[in-house]
């Protein structure tokens, strides 16, 4: 139904020509999960929630254009949502036949400005991103959730990430809600004692929603700003409220990573790979305070693995061109990163930092060992490292092979187009 209603506000507002159906199409990207957020925790329900959002913008659509854009957009949204969560309790109540003002007052009747300030919606969204990640839903459904309610991803993106039928994943997040309902999962960010146990997920999700945003799955864009923005905002606020190394780490690595983003394409949104990149366009505050964030994090006893990922964004983010690189000291942060946390993706970020430092026939080796073993088969950036550095040694029948399977599996345009313009050189 959520996503029906969105269509149904984007349409409407791409449809329509008044600038202030545009303006309610722009607070609707801008300020949606926020507001979402807020309604779950005044009405402690994912399904109503929902409703009353896409009611709230409905009635942005028929009343802005009349009355005006309001001062403060989303508190008017929060209190329109509310009162027609209250409409519909009221409903459901006459036909039960229970008493009208008890259904509305299980809601709480608080000021406006109270529901919606600054303060107030930030701890709601770390509220959800907790009660999305809560221990008694499954990781996968934890992840999917987050992805779904926080950021806003349609079922069809997140399916597509995670290599899942639409179907599938979205009886994954029915069930999810299910179970938060049917378990009564409380919405809020647990006490002090349960949060050291709870930051894992937690993390885990901040930084697929980062990657979402870094290097999207699909679409036109090879980035979604919305999203990495998003991810770096919340891990602030969890840096505040739980400073543990783990999370300095991810916070550090995603500042890192966030960095090189006006260098990684051109004005016509192609792609630049690293070691073309314009070093003068990174941006070097977030460059800074993300150094500073990986030297906290590493004196930390045990060193964690978004850490070490933190230490090897820094080797990059350090060197004043791409010669200078030092490949050495990031095999060997890779090693350690493998030890820590054992998967055919680190061991393909690592046999391309082999091939760096070693040679591309070293690289090719193996690649070629994790794709035998059936890893990483349907893994497009597997196929892409191999095909370049096939392209390197000059074996263009290999690299060809590589790349044709990379376009294959490759969902975003700019990556089809630079794939394509490979194909083409060889």
């Amino acid at each position: 139904m959520k996503e029906v209603a969105s269509r149904r506000v984007q349409s409407t507002a791409v449809a329509a020509i008044d600038p202030i159906n545009e303006t309610v199409k722009a607070v609707y990207v801008a300020e949606s999960r926020r507001v979402l957020a807020t309604l779950i925790r005044l009405l402690g329900d994912f399904e109503a929630a929902e409703e009353a959002l896409h009611d709230a913008f409905r009635a942005a659509l028929e009343q802005w254009p009349r009355d005006g854009v309001p001062a403060n957009p989303r508190a008017w949204l929060v209190s329109a949502g509310r009162f027609k969560a209250i409409d519909a309790m009221r409903r459901r109540a006459r036909f039960d036949q229970l008493d009208e003002q008890q259904a509305t007052e299980r809601l709480p009747v608080q000021d406006v400005a109270a529901w919606a300030d600054e303060e107030s919606v930030e701890d709601d969204r770390l509220r959800l991103i907790f009660t999305c990640c809560h221990p008694a839903l499954a990781p996968d459904a934890q992840i999917a959730l987050t992805l779904r309610e926080v950021c806003g991803l349609t079922t069809e993106e997140i399916a597509q990430a995670f290599l899942t039928p639409p179907p599938t994943l979205a009886q994954r997040i029915v069930r999810a809600k299910a179970k938060i309902r049917s378990a009564r999962i409380p919405y809020r960010v647990p006490d002090a004692p349960e949060l050291p146990q709870r930051l894992g997920a937690v993390l885990r999700v901040i930084y697929l929603v980062f990657n979402e945003g870094y290097a999207a799955s699909s679409g036109r864009s090879l980035t979604r700003h919305d999203l990495s923005s998003e991810a770096i905002r919340l891990g602030r606020l969890l840096v505040e409220m739980l400073p543990e190394a783990e999370a300095r780490g991810l916070l550090a690595l995603m500042l890192l990573h966030e960095s090189r983003r006006a260098a990684r394409s051109t004005a016509e949104g192609e792609v630049i790979l690293l070691d073309d990149q314009d070093r003068s366009l990174w941006d070097r505050a977030s460059i800074e305070e993300g150094l500073q964030l990986v030297r906290e994090s590493l004196r930390a006893r045990p060193v964690g693995p978004y850490a070490v990922q933190a230490a090897i964004a820094a080797v990059h983010a350090t060197a004043p061109r791409a010669a200078d690189t030092d490949w050495n000291e990031i095999v060997g942060l890779y090693d350690v990163l493998g030890r820590l946390e054992p998967s055919p993706v680190i061991e393909l970020n690592r046999a391309v930092a082999v091939a760096m430092r070693d040679g591309p026939a070293a690289g090719v080796a193996l690649i070629e060992a994790i794709l035998a073993r059936g890893q990483l088969a349907d893994y497009r950036p597997a196929h892409a490292a191999r095909a370049e550095l096939c392209r390197r040694l000059g074996a263009k029948a290999a690299a060809r092979t590589s790349y044709e399977r990379a376009l294959a599996l490759t969902k975003q345009e700019p990556e089809r187009r630079y794939l394509e313009r490979r194909l083409a050189e060889l």
